[in-house]
C-alpha cells in the first residue's frame, strides 16, 4: 500500500473513531449523570422507566470509550507509518513521469 493510501485510511479511521463517540456514546452521558447524582439509573429508552445497574451501565460506557480510543490509536499509528513511509525515494526509472535524463 503506497504512503498516501496509508494517511487516507488512518483519516478515515480517526473519523470513525470521533463518529463512534460523538454519536453513539451520546446515551452514556445520561447514565453516568443519574449515576453521579441520583445514585440510581433508569432506562428511558423504551418509553417506560427501567431501572438498571449502574455500575454496569458505567462500565459499558467505559468499554465503548476504550473503542472510540482504541480506533483513534490506530488512525494515528496508520497515519504516522503513512508519514515515515518511503515516498518518492523508491520510485523506479521506467515508472517515473516528465523529462527524462540521461
Amino acid at each position: 500500500m503506497s504512503d498516501i493510501r496509508l494517511i487516507m485510511a488512518g483519516s478515515v479511521i480517526i473519523f470513525a473513531s470521533f463518529y463512534v463517540a460523538g454519536i453513539g456514546g451520546s446515551e452514556y452521558s445520561e447514565i453516568s449523570m443519574q449515576a453521579r447524582e441520583f445514585y440510581n439509573c433508569y432506562d428511558y429508552s423504551t418509553g417506560a422507566a427501567v431501572q438498571v445497574n449502574c455500575n454496569q451501565a458505567e462500565h459499558d460506557a467505559l468499554l465503548y470509550l476504550a473503542l472510540a480510543l482504541g480506533l483513534m490509536g490506530g488512525g494515528s499509528y496508520v497515519i504516522f507509518r503513512g508519514i515515515r513511509g518511503k515516498w518518492d525515494q523508491n520510485v523506479k526509472n521506467d515508472e517515473m513521469l516528465g523529462p527524462k535524463n540521461g
